[in-house]
């Protein structure tokens, strides 16, 4: 599978939507000390999202669901992943994968059709668009490619594009509801072409967005730049992970 490097899908500090609200389990019977430490670039963004510079509390009304509309058809002439009409959810492959040049050429074509869509669901963010209006977009344009959405039909999943507004954390469906003025919004685009997948991500700020949130973005896309610059073969995952807390922890506002 290729894979172009998605952003890191970070959003605004409330209850988790990733198939349902995020739960304090373990109440703490005692006092809970944590020895005090300073703060990353991300860290300060992620704390501020909440509060406003007086320390008060921002209201922000809480994301609501909207109504899901039916999947949209592929053409029959589209070659189809092989999870498409099944439940059935690939396992990551336990094997290392070689690839010949042809392959290549097939990885960087997938990535970059991935790409362009990408970048054309970025500007249509716009306060009163829907994300519903998005997938429909970004439907056209895969498959006048001649490619295929890879979301659709992936463990069911019923769109073409994943659409994560505010505190919604991933992999969002995309639905009725209107993009407000201030929402952040991460986009995930994958094609599946000539057998390839190529799979990518961006966060879009949609109007007049608060500065702790762009400096969440901000912090966030520098975390990822730093984390591309360092892969290379033989890289292990841990010098990646080390690199991208560096960076947050260097990060100031």
């Amino acid at each position: 599978m290729a894979i172009r490097v998605p952003s890191m899908e970070l959003h605004r500090s409330s209850p988790l939507l990733s198939g349902g609200r995020g739960r304090n389990t373990c109440p703490q019977k005692k006092p809970f000390l944590v020895q005090a430490k300073r703060l990353g670039g991300l860290e300060k963004a992620s704390t501020r999202l909440g509060t406003q510079e007086s320390g008060q509390p921002k209201k922000r009304a809480p994301l609501v669901r909207g109504t899901v509309s039916p999947p949209l058809p592929v053409p029959g002439n589209i070659p189809r992943p092989p999870y498409v009409g099944t439940k059935y959810v690939p396992e990551i492959a336990k094997e290392v994968q070689m690839h010949d040049n042809e392959s290549i050429v097939h990885m960087r074509a997938a990535c970059e059709l991935a790409a362009r869509v990408l970048d054309y669901a970025g500007t249509l963010v716009k306060p009163s668009v829907t994300t519903d209006e998005i997938d429909k977009a970004v439907h056209k344009m895969i498959i006048d490619a001649g490619a295929y959405p890879s979301p659709l039909g992936y463990g069911g999943f019923p769109k073409s594009v994943c659409t994560s507004v505010n505190e919604c954390m991933c992999h969002g469906i995309p639905d009725s509801r209107e993009l407000q003025d201030g929402d952040i919004i991460n986009i995930d685009v994958t094609v599946y072409l000539n057998g390839y997948h190529g799979d990518t991500s961006k966060t879009f700020l949609c109007g007049d967005v608060d500065e702790a949130s762009k400096q969440l973005v901000k912090v966030t896309e520098e975390c990822l730049l730093r984390a591309i610059s360092t892969c290379k073969h033989g890289t292990s995952f841990k010098k990646i992970g080390r690199r991208i807390r560096e960076q947050q922890a260097g990060s100031d506002d």
